[in-house]
């Protein structure tokens, strides 16, 4: 206590001195703001290169960069072989099914059954990397990212964990995978998204491709990447021929389309593209389902005016699975980021170890479905990914 003042007042007869007390407590210190990590540069810490006896491109990720997952929270490691696939169950109203089990459902690899041997409904912690495209041609769209991010962080579990990843001609690792929702908010409305941004360059494909095999490399349960662009790829070259999607030949080969495909089916990643673009008019969503067994990229779809850079994000959308949005038709991040959460928190993962080995490489057919005494709505559908891929470097 300190006394700051003596005065007084006359009470009956008497003067009663009064004395005026203020305690003086310890200043509180104004709140931090969190301490993001070091940003990082993929490109740096993820080489990779193509092995000339299968043609498959290797990433060969630094002991640094495969701590970086590691600041936060820890990787769950996944077990060799097995298989994992995200679905979910939705009723005719919109709804998503809960409450299903595993003797539920019925896998197929290649046709053959598969014994579902692990299962999981929306229990286990999901890993989710947001991947947003800073080059010029969108940055105005970030200017949002304040409010997103609280958006994004309510709609999430606590134990759900979140990396950030912006790119335009290189790609910077902002926040490994962390469950605290402060370095969420911080990467997201972080100064270096501005210096990320100052590039003529957009190498979608490779932000992917290095966020695919480095972010969420021994990862096992739910995963999703969102990528936020307007597709506009200034690297890979890719045309209206289909042959462009290819690796070319040689060791020395640099990153192809079917690269990044291949990266993204491996790791078992659902892929959600949020396209800055206006929707096609011939891009409904009864066209892309019509088209889930053969390329997009086709004369017919040239003809239908369909812009390349968006066939394409649609075309990687179709071979890895997964759902394009069109943020001007939404009409904010806020709801779509909000709709991605819905579903991860109602999925279902499903895990077999494949009765043919993973002796060959190759892209494998999936098919899940519902037994008849399943107790589902009638006519409800599910979606999940139909392929996956078994690198040599698995086998």
């Amino acid at each position: 206590m300190k006394q700051l003042a003596k005065s007084s007042c006359r009470v009956g007869l008497f003067r009663a001195p009064v004395f005026v007390f203020v305690f003086v407590g310890p200043l509180v210190a104004p709140a931090q703001k969190p301490k993001l990590p070091r940003p990082r540069i993929l490109e740096q810490e993820i080489p990779f290169s193509r092995d000339s006896s299968t043609g498959e491109l290797q990433a060969y990720p630094s002991r640094e960069s495969e701590a970086a997952s590691l600041i936060v929270a820890p990787v769950i490691r996944s077990r060799v072989a097995l298989v994992e696939i995200q679905c979910t169950v939705t009723a005719p109203d919109g709804t998503r099914v809960r409450g299903l089990a595993q003797d539920d459902f019925r896998v197929w690899e290649d046709g053959a059954e598969q014994r579902v041997a692990s299962f999981d409904a929306a229990t286990t912690p999901a890993s989710i990397a947001l991947v947003i495209d800073a080059s010029p041609s969108i940055y105005r769209e970030l200017g949002s990212m304040r409010s997103v991010a609280q958006s994004l962080a309510k709609s999430l579990e606590s134990e759900d964990q979140v990396g950030v990843v912006a790119f335009a001609g290189e790609t910077h690792l902002l926040l490994p995978f962390s469950r605290d929702r402060n370095l969420l908010q911080a990467a997201l409305t972080s100064p270096e998204l501005a210096q990320v941004a100052n590039s003529s360059q957009s190498f979608i494909y490779q932000a992917v491709y290095l966020s695919a095999v480095g972010l969420f490399s021994g990862r096992a349960g739910r995963k999703a990447m969102v990528l936020l662009t307007d597709g506009q790829d200034s690297e890979l070259g890719l045309t209206w021929n289909p042959v462009s999607m290819l690796p070319s030949a040689g060791a020395n080969s640099p990153l192809a389309f079917q690269d990044v495909a291949r990266g993204i089916a491996a790791s078992g990643i659902e892929l959600y593209v949020i396209s800055t673009e206006l929707r096609p008019k011939a891009m409904s969503d009864d066209w892309l389902s019509a088209h889930k067994e053969q390329t997009l990229v086709t004369a017919v779809a040239r003809s239908s005016g369909v812009p390349l850079y968006t066939l394409y994000l649609a075309e990687l959308m179709r071979q890895v699975g997964g759902e394009l949005y069109f943020l001007r038709e939404v009409g904010s991040l806020a709801k779509i980021y909000r709709s991605i959460a819905l579903k991860l928190e109602a999925e279902y993962t499903l895990g077999y170890y494949p009765a043919a080995g993973v002796a060959k490489p190759g892209w494998r057919k999936l098919r899940v479905e519902l037994r008849q005494d399943a107790q589902v709505p009638p006519n409800s559908q599910m979606t999940y990914r139909t392929t996956y891929y078994v690198s040599a470097s698995s086998r």
